[in-house]
């Protein structure tokens, strides 16, 4: 909440991924500020890396990396911005700026918060989530619920990946 209030984020909620835990677990999750504690919670995949696109090889150990074409994710604090069209789906996706050195080349990257049909409402364990390029995405169903949030925020949205 104080790296929130300092940056002028908002201070309802905030978005934390952490990808420390098993790729078939929910690991996508919306932090209530006002009530401290989790609201909701969605799967969500990583990158894939060196492995094949939509595979789920790494599961358990997903690698981290900010330089191009590394089609895995970034850790660290982004601002969500900048919703816009997406050729996938709903067609919605946001803008990811990344706040920090492991993440600051999310935009030249074209890292974006979106979704996946490939993406499960349910957990999957033991299997994975399916792996993409790097981009932090959910299903259709938690997209949709999830987007009126930030979408309706009057502040920029704080998304924190860490492991």
């Amino acid at each position: 909440m104080a790296f929130c209030k300092t940056e002028n984020f908002n201070t309802n909620f905030c978005i934390l991924i952490d990808m420390s835990l098993h790729s078939g677990f929910k690991r996508f999750f919306i932090y209530d500020f006002k009530e401290n504690e989790i609201s909701r919670k969605y799967s969500v995949d990583h990158g894939c890396g060196d492995n094949s696109w939509s595979s789920d090889d790494s599961k358990e150990n997903p690698t981290f990396s900010n330089e191009d074409s590394s089609h895995v994710s970034s850790l660290g604090k982004y601002k969500l911005g900048g919703r816009g069209y997406s050729n996938w789906g709903i067609n919605v996706k946001y803008l990811m700026h990344g706040l920090e050195e492991t993440n600051n080349n999310a935009l030249k990257r074209i890292i974006v918060f979106h979704f996946w049909e490939k993406m499960s409402d349910e957990e999957v364990y033991p299997a994975g989530s399916p792996e993409g390029w790097g981009c932090p995405t959910v299903s259709n169903n938690a997209f949709k619920e999830i987007d009126p949030l930030i979408k309706n925020s009057r502040k920029p949205v704080l998304m924190w990946i860490y492991n």
